[in-house]
């Protein structure tokens, strides 16, 4: 990359760079985007290489009555012709953070069984993997 990577944290200032970005599953739709901006449970950083969005990683607080927050991390995607360069890592180290300073005491999240660049990227920032888990799933929360 011979120009400069610049991470953001994602605000109403910023989201404009989510407009048409190749890191998500579907295209952006306002009205979600602006959910996702007013509530301070959520959070997304993001890195933009010439002013065009290249990667994102994004997390969502969990609370519960007899808990401490957890930081559920929703998804890291990075454009598809940038990748292994090291910024899905930088992405979700810096969510990591955000949710450390939130003052999350547990960081969890879950991928498919194959996906191994993301299983490859959780443990380069060691994360523990765990076995056995079951997921279950209604009004098709699982797909794309």
């Amino acid at each position: 990359m011979t120009q400069e990577l610049i991470f953001h944290v994602l605000t109403e200032e910023t989201a404009h760079f989510l407009e048409g970005a190749d890191v998500f599953d579907n295209p952006v739709d306002h009205d979600q985007r602006a959910t996702f901006i007013a509530d301070p449970g959520h959070m997304m950083v993001f890195a933009t290489l010439a002013e065009r969005m290249v990667g994102m990683a994004s997390g969502t607080v969990l609370l519960h009555p007899d808990k401490p927050p957890a930081l559920f991390v929703n998804e890291v995607g990075v454009d598809e012709a940038l990748r292994n360069q090291g910024i899905g890592t930088a992405l979700t180290q810096r969510l990591l953070d955000m949710g450390r300073a939130r003052g999350c005491e547990g960081i969890w999240l879950a991928t498919e069984g194959d996906n191994a660049p993301a299983r490859a990227l959780y443990r380069k920032l060691g994360a523990r993997e765990t076995k056995e888990i079951v997921v279950y799933d209604w009004d098709g929360a699982m797909d794309d």
